[in-house]
């Protein structure tokens, strides 16, 4: 249950990746100083998104896939860590 676990947050993260990538070739395509802010400036990416909406629709929609693997991955991830047998103790995974 591990390997399926991790091979679906190995596919969210790819498909963050992908469109993340599509999102910063948008930016850059509209200008260089665009690009570099959206990179290196805090909050630049989430007020660029917003204000081109029409251009950063589709691939930040896309985007979203991704959650649903992340969040399955994870959970199936914590309960074949901690499984039958063990109990929480304080926020730590005890025998």
């Amino acid at each position: 249950m591990p390997a399926f676990a991790l091979v679906c947050v190995v596919i969210g993260f790819i498909i963050l990746w992908f469109y993340g990538i599509q999102l910063i070739i948008i930016a850059f395509r509209e200008s260089i100083v665009w690009g570099l802010m959206y990179l290196f400036v805090p909050f630049a990416n989430l007020y660029y998104v917003i204000s081109r909406w029409d251009k950063c629709k589709s691939p930040f929609l896309k985007s979203l896939l991704a959650l649903p693997f992340i969040i399955l991955g994870f959970y199936l991830l914590n309960t074949s860590i901690a499984g039958p047998g063990y109990e929480m103790i304080d926020g730590l995974t005890q025998l």
